[in-house]
């Protein structure tokens, strides 16, 4: 993988450039005049981080649709938490302020923001995401990106990123560490009208959440494991999640209450 910036970067963003190449173990290659299709020629696995004042793109292979951090419907649930009114994940868990949440398969951590605008800044939220490319990608886009909304903007900076398996981090935790431990593992049914998804899904990790994971998870939690996943998936049964529809949602919550 090949790690560029904007053709004219500030100090900063050559830093920044810099300290990614380093953690991705990728190569740094000054950007010029060159293009992106070109760059991704010269990488050897068609792979290329850019870095520029604003964001930091992905790109798998494809110059045209680059994959970058953004907080999507998350923010638009969070606009409505700061009005008053619920949102159907955290009534699902009984999150409050203060508690402690594990988001296991973080992805964009879109989840994980609502989570972190619920908990406030007395509480803490761990997002656990097992790609390097993908954790990095999210946790410089939750340390960057400006919503115009100061307290939704505190609510990404406190998520914290780890890269990490989540079998293997739920392992090391002692019994009844978190209030509640979340996961939302790629669809096996994939829901095609969310367009959004579709980039992520070449980055993300595909496998399916296993029996060894929701023992931990259920280990670790002390009020509650959530699983998303489309309505009609198997999964719920397969897990022993209790299966909650989302209104007319094509998606729904599993739920085992401790």
């Amino acid at each position: 993988m090949i790690v560029t910036t904007t053709s004219n970067p500030s100090p900063r963003i050559k830093r920044q450039a810099d300290r990614l190449a380093g953690e991705l173990a990728a190569a740094v290659k000054p950007r010029g005049k060159l293009t992106v299709r070109k760059l991704l020629s010269l990488s050897e696995d068609n792979r290329l981080l850019v870095v520029t004042e604003e964001e930091v793109r992905f790109y798998d292979g494809q110059p045209e649709a680059p994959l970058y951090f953004h907080p999507s419907m998350a923010f638009v649930r969070v606009k409505r938490l700061r009005k008053g009114e619920s949102d159907p994940l955290i009534a699902l868990t009984g999150c409050e302020r203060g508690d402690r949440v594990l988001d296991c398969t973080a992805g964009f951590a879109s989840d994980s923001l609502v989570f972190s605008y619920a908990v406030g800044a007395e509480g803490e939220v761990i997002a656990i995401e097992s790609e390097p490319v993908l954790c990095a990608l999210v946790r410089e886009g939750l340390q960057g990106y400006q919503t115009g909304l100061n307290d939704v903007d505190e609510a990404l900076r406190r998520i914290e990123m780890r890269c990490a398996n989540h079998l293997d981090y739920l392992t090391g935790l002692p019994d009844n560490s978190a209030d509640i431990v979340y996961f939302d593992p790629m669809f096996r049914q994939p829901i095609h009208e969310s367009s959004a998804m579709e980039p992520l899904r070449g980055v993300a990790n595909m496998g399916e959440l296993t029996e060894s994971a929701v023992a931990e998870a259920r280990r670790v939690a002390r009020k509650c494991v959530v699983m998303k996943e489309h309505q009609a998936s198997g999964e719920f049964a397969r897990l022993g999640f209790e299966r909650k529809h989302v209104n007319s949602s094509k998606i729904a919550y599993g739920v085992i209450k401790l």
